[in-house]
């Protein structure tokens, strides 16, 4: 398939419903949000943190924003009273075709549906397309992102090269071997990729796009891969807990502002810690109402920042429904490195593993696709050299990420709560 060809299709929708009018679309995800609500009942937790709602009448946005908040930093705290979804799980464990583990430990499910995850629409969007093949580059180990693809491209019809992350000459090789069109995974694995292919002079241009997850993609970073042959370049913003929210389209090879919302999500931007949406275009949390049978979840707090776009013009690409900016940070300290959770609750995890630490706090530094993690440690006298490698071996072993030590004395951090600071590069 030669790229103009390829560029032109990416205007295509995947089916009618990505085209049906804003007012339609809303009418008919009010009509079915009183059946959500009910079948969520049906599991034991949601049928506790909705005690006395009655479904019937949570049939508008202004029903729905009277509802609680589930934050996604709960999870840990249900799942532990209730193994191993804490209880908000619709189908019985049984039922369900896999069982994934996210740093934390947090515990997520996927049913036994097809495109269970619904990843056909962003990849769909990205010009990936029936007879194609594309190399999956997301990690097929505990985390789900790796099958989110395979569910996508199994309903587009497209075969997967299952590559996942790690064995960089590998990669390479299976890219000058079996010649994928399509690169999906993390920014900065791509990034790995290329600069392996040209030191081994490797020719990888039959890579014509990329479809980017589990990173923030600078502009900066974004036209490096296309300074670097990759013509086409998306992102798009999934969760374990959710599947697809949203994702990048384009029109004529030109990207649309903004990235399109799933259209089995019902998307809230609201003031963090409070659950009250903002106003329209306003900056808040993202929080999700997901018509899933097997995990309904019902104004689910992600702990993501972003804003919807307002008063903007219909997207070129056909497509009808709201948009986002995209991701725009976090409402609580956790933090993405190397497409993995780091959360404040591991820093005191490490914290009391050595004593000898007075307080800590991770900073993560350096440019997308580069990030360096280094846990400052204060410590009345400077330890031994054998105690920061103990203390490195503790951050791998907790957060699954290596990390640099270093120590300083008492009272260097400041006494703000701050346990993980993210000063990446983000230009």
């Amino acid at each position: 398939m030669s790229r103009s060809r390829s560029r032109s299709m990416i205007t295509d929708t995947f089916d009618a419903l990505e085209r049906r009018a804003p007012e339609e679309r809303e009418r008919d995800l009010m009509a079915r949000l009183p059946q959500l609500v009910a079948h969520a009942c049906s599991a034991p937790g949601w049928a506790s943190i909705l005690r006395g709602v009655d479904p019937a009448q949570v049939n508008s946005r202004a029903a729905l924003a009277a509802l609680p908040i589930t934050r996604k930093a709960d999870l840990k705290t249900l799942q532990r009273a209730a193994m191993p979804f804490g209880g908000l799980n619709a189908s019985p464990v049984g039922q369900l075709s896999r069982v994934f583990m996210s740093p934390g430990p947090i515990f997520d499910p996927e049913g036994r549906g097809p495109d269970w995850w619904r990843f056909s629409r962003p990849m769909y969007a990205a010009g990936i397309r029936a007879g194609g093949l594309l190399q999956n580059c997301f990690s097929y180990h505990f985390t789900p992102a790796a099958f989110m693809v395979e569910g996508g491209a199994a309903k587009i019809g497209c075969a997967v090269i299952p590559a996942g992350v790690g064995q960089t000459e590998m990669q390479v090789h299976a890219i000058v071997e079996l010649q994928p069109d399509t690169y999906v995974g993390t920014p900065s694995f791509l990034r790995i990729i290329i600069e392996k292919a040209r030191e081994m002079n490797a020719d990888i241009s039959c890579i014509e796009r990329a479809l980017m997850g589990a990173e923030a993609l600078p502009e900066s970073l974004r036209s490096w891969f296309h300074n670097n042959g990759v013509a086409q370049v998306f992102q798009t913003y999934a969760s374990a807990d959710i599947g697809s929210v949203a994702y990048e389209t384009a029109s004529g090879g030109v990207l649309n502002p903004g990235m399109m919302l799933d259209e089995d999500v019902i998307l809230e931007i609201v003031r963090p810690g409070s659950g009250v949406p903002v106003a329209p275009g306003d900056i808040g949390e993202v929080v999700v109402t997901l018509f899933n049978t097997d995990y309904p979840l019902i104004r689910f707090a992600t702990g993501d920042m972003s804003a919807m776009l307002v008063d903007t013009a219909p997207s070129a690409c056909g497509r009808t429904n709201a948009r986002i900016r995209g991701w725009m940070g976090r409402a609580d300290q956790t933090t993405k490195v190397r497409a993995m959770f780091v959360h404040p609750s591991q820093i005191n995890n490490i914290t009391r593993r050595h004593p000898e630490i007075v307080k800590a706090r991770m900073v993560v530094s350096g440019s997308m696709a580069n990030d360096v993690m280094t846990l400052r440690c204060e410590v009345d006298t400077p330890p031994a050299a054998e105690k920061a490698a103990a203390i490195a071996l503790s951050i791998r072993e907790v957060t699954k990420l290596r990390g640099e030590v270093e120590f300083v004395g008492r009272g260097a951090l400041a006494s703000d709560g701050v346990l993980i600071e993210d000063m990446r590069d983000y230009t």
